[in-house]
């Protein structure tokens, strides 16, 4: 009886171990290219893809002869052969580890390999389980390219065979580890330390770096004394770096770090380096609209501003004269030390093309250029080495007003001028038009004295008076009262156009260019000239009798 129960147990045993879906020991019989037969004894021996038995290198794990778990999926299939998995036993030789580890808390290790929404996924040996974007770490991680690819550690927070749901926290796994660390550093750390750190987050405003087990803020104004406009430009994820503790307040845990304060100041005593006028190479580093920065020594830059960039164009876009990465020729302008300015010059590292032509061009010089501009106030005209001369209204035309002399004239022309004046430090160039030929007023003044009888001819009469031209561009004026002794009421009674008169230069009105003219002043000038003439006669006479009579006295 004992010994029949006894053999029915080991049969009940036996047929359990043999259902589909449990676990068997096997040995490996023969390996080929592709299949590795399996005696697991049974009713026969089971023929398993090779490929169930390679590792993640495509390498076979097995020899002849290996003993290996499989899983028994069919003792008997349609054609009386056994059916045998290894890669199922894999699989549940994973959830065996994964339970154990979940019920002791342990770690295990796997592969962040994909993003999904809300998350990762890790591959842990060879079972997919989900990790939320929240537990990757203590802080908030947005770029995770660091830590995808590589074998991390994991806890199991969750885990439902069933639903083939496993989800894994590494946050966990950093929490538990620095704790410890955490403690420790927190009793050590003070300000003006240097500590070493790796990067764990880049931020717009500057980097997280973990000095193990505390996290610390390195902002991106304490990462290089030069201006950087994203902390990757300065480290990247994953760097380690050493850094000095600039504050640091136990009660909130919290930590500024610098990385520019373990050099010294590259601004101290820079204006001793850099005397104001002093020449150096820099490298261009940033472009904007109003000029270009810069970076004359490692941490130092300084601003071109864009008038100082080009001579003669005042407003051109920096774009146009350097580019990003430029190595370019400075002057030192200005250094304020207090605010960690420099102001740059471009331009004057090249010849100022108003001092040459001030160097070049005496005042009285002719010059030609063609006109590049017309304004209310004058003609600007395009010079040599790229600058401008303006000729104002006054200086078109002696004689016509600058509004109308400047009606003649039209943008491209070709024109000569007279140098009149250069203010290289201004930046003005002084010319004039009508100063090409002698002023024909002063000409005929200096040909003309005052008192003398001249001669014009009428080109204009109204009531008051008439215009007399006495010369080319040159005209006087008689008024209505000086046109003759008798009295005139009205110029045109007694006056018409284009006859030729006669009259005495009495004076000059220089703001309207005129000579003041009169006919009475001549008429009286012929009349007092004319008595002078019969009393010096008549004085003769006498004088004669006067003699003759002296002679007969004396009996001559």
């Amino acid at each position: 009886m004992t010994e029949n129960f006894a053999q029915l147990f080991e049969e009940s045993l036996q047929e359990l171990e043999t259902r589909p879906g449990s676990i068997v020991k096997g040995t490996v019989v023969s390996i080929d290219k592709d299949i590795v037969l399996v005696d697991a004894g049974l009713k026969s021996e089971s023929a398993i893809p090779a490929d169930q038995f390679k590792n993640a290198d495509g390498e076979l794990e097995i020899e002849i002869g290996d003993t290996v778990d499989v899983a028994l999926d069919a003792v008997e299939d349609g054609f009386g052969e056994t059916i045998l998995s290894r890669e199922k036993a894999k699989r549940h030789e994973a959830w065996v580890e994964l339970e154990k580890a979940y019920e002791d808390k342990a770690t295990i290790k796997g592969v962040i390999n994909g993003k999904v929404k809300g998350g990762f996924t890790v591959e842990v040996n060879n079972v997919r389980a989900f990790l939320p974007g929240s537990l990757v770490d203590v802080r908030p991680v947005r770029d995770t390219t660091h830590l995808e690819g590589k074998e991390l550690e994991f806890k199991v927070i969750k885990l439902d065979a069933k639903r083939n749901n496993v989800v894994v926290s590494r946050r966990a796994v950093i929490e538990a580890e620095s704790s410890a660390e955490r403690e420790s550093l927190l009793s050590n750390l003070e300000e003006g330390h240097e500590i070493k750190g790796i990067v764990k987050n880049l931020t717009d405003y500057g980097a997280f770096v973990d000095l193990g087990g505390v996290d610390g803020l390195l902002h991106i104004t304490d990462m290089a004394w030069k201006r950087v406009k994203h902390p990757s430009e300065i480290v990247n994820v994953g760097d380690e770096i050493n850094v000095k503790v600039l504050k640091f307040d136990k009660d909130k845990q919290r930590v500024s770090l610098g990385m520019k304060q373990m050099g010294n100041d590259p601004w101290q005593e820079i204006a001793q380096r850099y005397p104001e006028g002093t020449k150096i190479t820099g490298q261009v580093t940033n472009l904007t609209d109003y000029g270009c920065f810069v970076e004359i020594e490692d941490g130092v830059e300084g601003l071109v501003h864009v008038s100082e960039m080009d001579w003669t164009n005042k407003n051109i876009h920096p774009s146009k004269v350097v580019n990003l990465g430029d190595t370019v020729e400075v002057m030192v302008l200005e250094i304020d030390e207090e605010r960690r300015r420099i102001s740059l010059g471009l331009k004057q590292c090249i010849a100022n093309p108003w001092e040459e032509f001030a160097k070049s061009h005496e005042k009285g010089d002719k010059v030609s250029g063609k006109i590049k501009s017309i304004t209310d106030f004058g003609i600007f005209i395009g010079l040599d080495g790229g600058i401008d001369g303006l000729v104002h209204l006054s200086d078109i035309s002696w004689n016509k007003s600058g509004e109308e002399a400047v009606r003649e004239y039209k943008k491209g022309d070709e024109i000569s001028a007279v140098v009149l004046q250069v203010d290289p430090e201004r930046e003005r160039i002084s010319l004039g038009v009508k100063q090409i030929e002698e002023d024909p007023f002063n000409k005929y003044l200096t040909d003309n004295k005052k008192g003398a009888i001249v001669t014009g001819t009428v080109t204009a009469v109204d009531a008051k008076g008439v215009t007399v031209n006495l010369a080319e561009e040159v005209d006087g004026y008689i008024r209505v009262a000086d046109l003759s002794r008798d009295r005139v009421e009205d110029a045109s009674e007694v006056v018409n156009v284009g006859d030729s008169i006669e009259a005495k230069f009495m004076g000059v009105d220089r703001k309207n260019r005129t000579v003041n003219l009169s006919v009475k002043a001549k008429d009286q000038a012929d009349e007092k000239e004319a008595i002078d003439k019969v009393n010096q006669q008549e004085d003769a006479g006498f004088a004669n009798a006067m003699a003759e009579a002296f002679k007969a006295a004396k009996g001559e």
